[in-house]
């Protein structure tokens, strides 16, 4: 299975015009809630789940960097297919196809894989919307899915 996790909590909505794949300060980044709901989801998935391969596998996104690096469960990997194409409309054959090509590489009979994304994907590979920082458990053997709450931020 793939837990795919939608970034923690970056207020706003899509990236600034300016916005650098390589530059975090164009990009809507994570906010304090954002990044403590990132350690409390590292700390849940510590906790309720046996075994996840490393390493996290992540969009190459600031937010989502980030959002991988705080849940502290292992190295992070950037994998271009995770990237977000919302507002690159452009981008979504190139980035699926590649996300779609790792899944099909990926062990049927392995550990959990790990991966911190954005709503547009886990939406198009899966059919279902997530808030921030929630996640879709996806079955590689048969391609269903089940939304996974997480845990937030405390308010």
């Amino acid at each position: 299975k793939v837990l795919f996790i939608r970034h923690a909590l970056a207020p706003g909505m899509g990236d600034p015009d300016n916005f650098k794949v390589d530059d975090c300060s164009t990009q809507r980044n994570l906010d304090n809630r954002g990044r403590e709901q990132a350690r409390n989801i590292g700390a849940f998935i510590q906790k309720n789940i046996d075994k996840w391969a490393e390493p996290v596998l992540t969009s190459q996104w600031c937010r989502c960097i980030e959002t991988a690096e705080l849940m502290n469960i292992g190295p992070v990997q950037e994998f271009m297919g995770l990237n977000s194409f919302f507002t690159k409309p452009g981008k979504k054959g190139v980035y699926l196809n590649a996300l779609e090509a790792k899944l099909q590489d990926l062990p049927r009979d392995g550990d959990l894989v790990v991966m911190v994304t954005h709503q547009v994907t886990i939406s198009a590979m899966t059919g279902r919307g997530v808030d921030s920082g929630q996640g879709v458990l996806y079955d590689l053997n048969n391609g269903t899915s089940e939304l996974l709450t997480l845990p937030s931020y405390q308010n």
